[in-house]
């Protein structure tokens, strides 16, 4: 696997990597209509702080939001989907740049959490996502159920780290094994480990340099792991 920065990326062929920089630089880099799936957790531009202290670079200006969301659907191949999670404060501005793109809501799907995240009014205990379509995707065969649940990562590597197994069921559904999935939120890596654990081909953008090299040191885990059970199925790890 090779690890590499958006200075180098311009000669690299994007696939299996991790990438370092700002995810409309580096998309911007890449071809159109390239990417078979995208599946990414972006900030909620929410200026989340979590218990530690932790937070997430451009959780609070919405600048980046619409200029990503372009790229995004440019990258992605015609007549296929993206599964973008969002923070429900923030719906209006995430439903117009998702519309400015181009794309359109086929699917809304809820994470069940069995924690609180947070309490208020009420205890949050879900997360949330919208299925996007470029285009006219074919329907899958066996299509998940809108309502999944979500165990606890941890987040040992990030403040809003996805668990791999629930993200695998949606690149196993949008996917085919060999094809690419994008990550340009990458976050701790877990849609990376979840796309090579399924037989696919990952990109990953991450910005912030200490998410970045836990993101990278991941994913020459799960390489390791995957190489050394090419032989059998053992199914997706529940910690990765």
């Amino acid at each position: 696997m090779a690890i590499t920065t958006v200075a180098t990326a311009q000669q690299s062929t994007f696939t299996n990597q991790i990438l370092h920089g700002d995810c409309i630089d580096v998309m911007k880099q890449m071809p159109a209509n390239s990417v078979d799936f995208i599946l990414t957790d972006p900030p909620y531009l929410v200026n989340y702080r979590d218990r530690s202290g932790r937070t997430i670079q451009n959780d609070v200006d919405e600048s980046w939001l619409k200029p990503a969301m372009a790229e995004a659907y440019r990258v992605l191949k015609q007549d296929r989907v993206a599964v973008m999670f969002y923070g429900w404060t923030k719906v209006d501005a995430f439903f117009e740049a998702w519309r400015s793109a181009g794309f359109q809501p086929v699917g809304h799907i809820v994470f069940r959490k069995s924690y609180s995240s947070k309490s208020r009014f009420l205890r949050y205990q879900h997360e949330q996502a919208f299925l996007l379509a470029k285009g006219r995707p074919p329907l899958p065969k066996q299509p998940l159920g809108d309502v999944m649940d979500m165990p606890y990562s941890g987040n040992k590597l990030h403040p809003t780290q996805k668990p791999v197994p629930a993200l695998a069921q949606l690149i196993r559904s949008f996917s085919l094994p060999g094809e690419s999935v994008l990550d340009p939120f990458a976050g701790s890596g877990s849609t990376c480990a979840a796309a090579l654990l399924t037989g696919r081909k990952y990109i990953g953008v991450e910005m912030d340099e200490v998410y970045f090299e836990h993101a990278s040191e991941r994913l020459q885990r799960v390489h390791q792991r995957v190489a050394a059970r090419r032989s059998s199925d053992s199914g997706i790890p529940t910690r990765v």
